[in-house]
């Protein structure tokens, strides 16, 4: 451990903005990696707590009660 050398670190400047783009990039992909292994847990059944909340959730949409947004605001593409 004492005399271990190690390579020279490589410094990059980005923006703000650069690096909010490559953090979505990377959530993104991440995101989808993990829907792609996990989609049973979206199942849920009708006596579900979750599935009260995700009907409600729905019907405070409906009734313009919530805003959501769109995918182009939320990745700002």
């Amino acid at each position: 451990m004492g005399n271990e050398t190690f390579p020279e670190e490589s410094k990059v400047t980005l923006s703000i903005q650069q690096l909010e783009q490559i953090v979505r990039k990377v959530i993104r992909e991440e995101l989808m990696q993990f829907i792609a292994q996990e989609q049973s847990i979206l199942e849920l059944g009708k006596d579900s707590p979750l599935y009260e909340d995700m009907t409600d959730i729905l019907d405070r949409k409906q009734s313009g009660q919530l805003k959501f947004y769109t995918h182009e605001e939320v990745w700002d593409e």
